[in-house]
């Protein structure tokens, strides 16, 4: 009965052992750098996910790309440049700022000043017009009325 039960377990933890990645490293500076340039990497299949936290198999094809690259001594940057070179800015977590990427780093900032523009604008245009003076006609009724209301009360 224990065999069969521990069989069943067996069964039952073997997708969740699919699912991790083993890599042997060398050293332990060598893991670090791989943990770190994963992390800075973005997934190509899924938006918002590093290459560290996706499950694509594009992914995990870049992962070992990456720690291929990592065993054969190249530095950090020569492997950030041949990913960029093959998939453009967008592998980038922070692309760096140059023409073709400055909607995205100033674009926010620019719809920003625009809608504080309008907002200033439409909050000028909406402002109540400041009282003008009364003409001598209007003032003489006022001080009419001022009496008139003295009087009655």
């Amino acid at each position: 009965m224990k065999t069969l039960i521990a069989a069943l377990w067996l069964t039952l933890a073997l997708p969740a052992l699919a699912g991790i990645e083993v890599r042997q490293f060398t050293n332990p500076e060598l893991e670090s750098r791989y943990q770190n340039l994963i992390e800075q990497l973005r997934c190509l299949v899924c938006q918002n996910q590093s290459l560290a936290d996706s499950n694509a198999d594009l992914a995990e094809d870049l992962r070992s790309e990456v720690y291929t690259m990592l065993l054969a001594g190249k530095s950090d940057a020569e492997i950030v440049d041949f990913l960029v070179q093959r998939y453009g800015d967008f592998v980038l977590y922070k692309p760096p700022v140059k023409k073709t990427t400055a909607l995205l780093w100033f674009g926010p900032f620019a719809a920003l000043a625009v809608g504080g523009l309008l907002l200033w604008r439409i909050g000028r245009t909406r402002r109540p017009e400041a009282p003008t003076s009364l003409t001598p006609a209007e003032r003489e009724r006022l001080q009419q009325l001022l009496k008139d209301e003295e009087k009655s009360s």
